[in-house]
């Protein structure tokens, strides 16, 4: 009888163990851990309050992409003060717009720039496409190319594209060549889109965590020789 309850006190003991290093921010083995790439993260509103001190003591994330805006007039209301605590402690910072196709395409522009401002960047913009809005793919990919070019003649650079493999492989194969892209997918296996093209950035899992943050948040890593210098903010 001392033997099992003995054990069944050293099972209670792990799981305890464990939730407490979950509710720290913290897994056990996550993929930062087991590979040399180079990681980051993107955060919006939905993360909360972030612990900025503790994200920057954790070296193992270079950079963070922290969502700006969406539409013609939606700010995220967590982004004046994450971006100015992600630099206090260290972090590249980059920012991302959320497109939506339906609105005008000056306004979104006009209202990421009002918040995307040119001296706080590390990192080139980057536009969030997830959605075509209920629009033909021809339709939609008019309006998104549209509005990619006005970003790169504003800020005079090429943004970052994100988007998910499956979105990627449905609507915009051949429409965005020549942008750097970050693809979604997650899972274990490393995304392979249908036309073979080469991409930037993974983001591996949307339930990652960190110290700092108390809730799951999104992480990616660079793809084989892809690095930082392909996504610095040039300042003119």
């Amino acid at each position: 009888m001392k033997k099992y309850i003995f054990l069944l006190i050293s099972i209670l003991s792990v799981s305890i163990q464990h939730s407490s290093a979950q509710s720290n921010g913290y897994d056990y083995i996550q993929c930062e851990d087991t590979c040399r790439h180079i990681h980051g993260i993107d955060l919006s509103h939905y993360q909360g309050e972030v612990f900025w001190e503790h994200v920057g003591a954790n070296s193992k994330m270079a950079y963070v992409y922290l969502k700006a805006t969406e539409g013609g007039t939606h700010i995220d209301k967590t982004y004046e003060r994450n971006i100015e605590l992600a630099h206090r402690y260290g972090l590249k910072v980059g920012s991302y717009h959320f497109f939506r196709p339906k609105t005008d395409l000056v306004k979104q522009l006009e209202n990421f720039m009002s918040q995307c401002r040119p001296g706080d960047q590390d990192l080139i913009p980057m536009i969030d496409i997830e959605s075509t809005g209920g629009l033909k793919t021809e339709v939609f990919c008019d309006s998104l190319i549209k509005f990619i070019k006005l970003v790169e003649e504003a800020y005079r650079q090429k943004p970052l594209l994100y988007t998910y493999t499956n979105f990627y492989n449905k609507h915009l194969q051949g429409k965005i060549d020549g942008y750097p892209l970050m693809i979604a997918q997650y899972s274990d296996e490393v995304p392979k889109l249908a036309d073979d093209r080469d991409y930037t950035m993974w983001q591996y899992t949307a339930k990652g965590r960190i110290n700092g943050i108390n809730t799951y948040v999104d992480k990616s890593r660079f793809m084989g020789r892809h690095s930082m210098r392909e996504i610095r903010f040039k300042h003119f």
